[in-house]
């Protein structure tokens, strides 16, 4: 446990600097009296450091000094190698710069978890994109995430349903989900989500980001998920399937929903399966449910079940026509 400690308290002062020893305290979850019991035992093992008292004093390290990383633990090296994703690097102009890193961290590692490392490397690799899902073109990505980097403003030309708008954004932080790049920035005084391969300019503004206090970008994500998701319009549906269409029905109205169908009786000797769900956006609905084919059955609502009907219909007099 200390051997441990006195690893993240050397770390900690590399990457930050003169520290206080509350500072520390706080970051190590110790008391003082440790953190000063620890910063001896490091100096009496040959690290340099040292301690000044004074409202402007600290504990730092001597100009210059750095360790190699022979504190990381097995679970940590395969950890670090495991989540470097090379295709949004590549993206952000930081792929040279990622492979590079993984290079130096390699070299200081002992040679133990080296080896480990290694091997992760060759025999797992992270994909963050889904199935036939073509990578958005992202020109403007590296101007974004400059500015999101320097807290600059930006004005762009955004894309939508009603044509292009222009806004004027304070970027807050960038997020790939599931292969692509989304923007989450201050606009007209609220915080929104802008998908990056929609912006058709971006040019640098006039003025600095200022960061709303407390604002976390991990837990604004999560939360704005959570918020589409309830909020999206569904449908209840009853349907009769073929359990051996079970996973296309996932691909066609969500894992979510299908997790969450009600199995009711069977219905009938065929071995079908009867089922009650919730499917997003009811526009689209029927069109996805055709991918089933005579697989399946729409029970009810009867507007769905009618609106499948009339796209059968058009479908086969469009290949009638054909013949």
């Amino acid at each position: 446990m200390r051997a441990s400690r006195l690893v993240q308290l050397l770390l900690l002062l590399q990457a930050r600097g003169r520290l206080t020893a509350a500072a520390l305290a706080a970051e190590l979850e110790v008391s003082e009296r440790t953190i000063h019991r620890d910063v001896e035992a490091l100096s009496a093992a040959g690290v340099p450091i040292y301690a000044e008292r004074g409202p402007h004093g600290g504990i730092q390290l001597v100009d210059g000094y750095r360790t190699r990383l022979t504190g990381l633990t097995a679970d940590e090296a395969e950890a670090l190698f495991l989540g470097s994703l090379p295709g949004p690097a590549a993206e952000l102009g930081l792929g040279t710069v990622v492979a590079a890193a993984r290079l130096k961290v390699l070299a200081a590692l002992p040679a133990e978890l080296r080896t480990r490392a290694t091997r992760l490397v060759e025999r797992f690799h992270l994909d963050a994109a889904g199935w036939f899902h073509a990578t958005d073109d992202v020109p403007h990505l590296g101007v974004v995430a400059d500015a999101v980097w320097e807290a600059r403003r930006l004005t762009v030309g955004y894309r939508r349903a009603g044509g292009e708008v222009e806004r004027l954004l304070d970027p807050l932080g960038l997020v790939l989900k599931a292969g692509i790049w989304y923007l989450v920035a201050g606009a007209e005084d609220d915080i929104r989500t802008y998908r990056i391969s929609r912006f058709s300019r971006v040019t640098p503004a006039a003025g600095s980001v200022a960061r709303p206090a407390g604002f976390d970008l991990a837990e604004h994500w999560k939360a704005s998920i959570a918020a589409y998701e309830e909020n999206a319009p569904t449908v209840e549906i009853v349907l009769r399937l073929d359990p051996r269409m079970r996973g296309v029905l996932g691909d066609v109205v969500g894992e979510r929903a299908v997790r969450a169908a009600e199995r009711l009786e069977d219905a009938g000797d065929d071995g079908w399966h009867r089922l009650r769900l919730h499917a997003d956006w009811p526009e689209e609905v029927p069109a996805r449910l055709m991918a089933l084919g005579d697989r399946a059955e729409v029970l009810e609502p009867l507007e769905i079940r009618s609106a499948m009907i009339r796209l059968a219909e058009r479908v086969a007099s469009r290949y009638r026509g054909l013949s």
